[in-house]
């Protein structure tokens, strides 16, 4: 026994050893936060480090969009990743395009589109109001002012703006089906994007709402207004088509067609191929001959059945072989060919018809009726106006020289229809031109100076926000900002609380009310709401944890591997 104690004294040290060894490299590599996560990873915190940084990258996009708010503001040209030109005022294309990676700035962009899809405008009100809104509580950060102590007042601020927008209500729209009252409505929404142009467009969109509008106006939908682009002419020259107008001509000789029925075939109009390869071995000239006979006599079979079944119209969603084209051609049948699904889809919509994807004759309830059928020329553009007596769909052709001012029309078109569809579920409109902020901020400092605590500070800032508005109409303009909201508020005290910015005379300050220039009650609603929601999440974060990205290692510089 005296002999194996030196051996174990020896042995045992040998575990714990390793066992050190082992618990260092765990815990002697990194402390801290980045002991938790994998290498790579990322953390900040405090105030400086998160809250003013997300503030900053918000600053920088709400300074992007200002410039481009109201009549005269400016356009953006934006080069996506696909190498594609945008040049537009419109601030929902800016944000989508642009593919903003800062995580805070993402949230104002989330409420940029959710006000997109809500309302179909004012986005840059919600991103230029929302900096500025981030500008301000940065401002009392930096005093001191705890975060929370910025949230209570905003949100009080948010509660009581809703309050006194209900008495700020100016005109109501009496009645949808009114080409003038519509007029009237779409109108400033037009003017903000497409100065100069929007009289004629603005009667172009109330006539096609007008002819699609419903029964019951709050079920009316945007859909069901199209736009067709042709390039050439100007845009004073573009009219509204009770039906669908497709920029491109038919596929045979037939061209016009009156008081005609319609089959819609989504599958094409060809010979389907077997399934599998086969071999004909053909030994004379006469085998030859007779080879393509049997195909031909179906084709002429089924044809002459559509003609039989009263079919004047063909429209296919596939292609229209060379075989069948010869004998809707015989038959005097009108063939066009639509390969959009999404298109196709609206000309069975507007037509009455059910699209058949069997190589058959149709059935009575599947046909479709159209009024005419007829092709017309523009600006050396082919384009198949289908009119149906009922229309549920209305198409605006526009016409204008370049492709960029067509699709900034589109846009501002697109953004006229939503505010319709606003006004379809609540009518009532606000003064525009920047007399309701400046009356909301006048309201809220009067209140701001009753509330108790630090809350005060916060509520006066956010009535300060409110002035970006008028101050950016007034500087995107050509007037003194300085000078244009003192004048605004000089006259809001007086009582006048229609007064808003004048962009085109020389006078700094007009009666929005008088001049027609509205803004929609509810749809300015939605863009406090989620400008404020927006802006409440990005003060309530403290901490900003990143984990590494996932991915492998980077490719060569000239793309995919060589051959070799």
């Amino acid at each position: 026994s005296i002999k194996l104690l030196p051996n174990l004294l020896t042995f045992c040290p040998a575990p714990a050893q390793s066992a050190e060894i082992h618990t260092g490299a765990m815990f002697n590599k990194q402390t801290g936060f980045q002991s938790l996560m994998k290498d790579g990873g990322k953390h900040f915190s405090g105030v400086d480090e998160t809250l003013i940084k997300n503030i900053e990258a918000c600053k920088n996009l709400a300074q992007i969009t200002k410039t481009s708010l109201g009549p005269y503001g400016m356009n953006k040209l934006i080069v996506n990743h696909l190498g594609q030109h945008f040049v537009t005022s419109d601030t929902n294309t800016m944000v989508t395009e642009m593919e903003v990676m800062h995580p805070a700035a993402k949230l104002i962009v989330m409420a940029c589109k959710a006000q997109q899809q809500e309302c179909g405008d004012a986005t840059n009100l919600v991103v230029s109001f929302g900096g500025e809104l981030l500008m301000r509580a940065e401002e009392l950060l930096k005093e001191g002012i705890h975060a929370v102590d910025v949230l209570k007042g905003y949100e009080l601020a948010r509660n009581k703006t809703m309050e006194f927008i209900e008495p700020l209500k100016v005109w109501t729209c009496k009645d949808m089906r009114s080409t003038a009252e519509l007029e009237k409505c779409v109108k400033t929404c037009i003017a903000s994007k497409q100065l100069g142009f929007e009289a004629p467009l603005a009667r172009l969109v109330a006539q096609a709402c007008v002819q699609v509008m419903p029964s019951n106006p709050s079920k009316f939908e945007v859909d069901s207004v199209r736009v067709t682009k042709v390039q050439g002419g100007n845009p004073d020259s573009s009219f509204v088509v009770e039906g669908m107008a497709i920029a491109r001509g038919p596929s045979g000789v037939e061209t016009c067609k009156e008081k005609a029925k319609v089959a819609v075939y989504a599958a094409g109009i060809e010979s389907q191929s077997t399934e599998t390869k086969g071999t004909v071995l053909l030994e004379n000239a006469e085998q030859l001959q007779n080879y393509t006979k049997g195909e031909e006599q179906r084709m002429d079979e089924f044809i002459k059945s559509l003609k039989d079944a009263g079919v004047d119209v063909v429209i296919s969603g596939g292609s229209i072989s060379e075989i069948a084209g010869h004998f809707l051609n015989k038959y005097k049948i009108m063939a066009l060919k639509i390969m959009s699904k999404f298109e196709l889809k609206r000309v069975c919509k507007t037509v009455g018809a059910t699209a058949i994807i069997r190589t058959g004759p149709p059935l009575p309830e599947e046909l479709g009726y159209v009024e005419s059928i007829k092709v017309e020329e523009y600006a050396s553009q082919k384009l198949t106006i289908l009119k149906t007596r009922d229309a549920k769909i209305a198409t605006i052709v526009l016409r204008s020289a370049s492709p960029n001012v067509l699709d900034e029309l589109e846009r501002a078109i697109d953004n006229a229809v939503n505010v319709v569809r606003c006004v379809g579920r609540d009518p009532h409109f606000l003064p525009g031109a920047g007399a309701t902020e400046i009356e909301l901020a006048h309201q809220l400092q009067q209140f701001g100076a009753t509330v108790p605590g630090l809350d005060q500070y916060a509520v006066l800032k956010f009535a300060e926000a409110l002035e970006v508005v008028p101050k950016i109409l007034a500087e995107n303009s050509g007037h003194n900002h300085t000078d244009a909201i003192t004048q605004l508020y000089s006259e809001h005290q007086l009582g006048k609380k229609n007064m808003g910015i004048d962009v085109e005379s020389g006078s700094i300050v007009l009666d929005a009310a008088e001049n027609n220039i509205l803004d929609h009650a509810e749809t300015k609603k939605w863009a406090l709401r989620f400008t404020m929601d927006a802006v409440l999440t990005i003060l309530q974060v403290d901490q900003i944890i990143m984990a590494k990205q996932a991915g492998g290692p980077k490719g060569p510089e000239g793309g995919a591997r060589d051959a070799d």
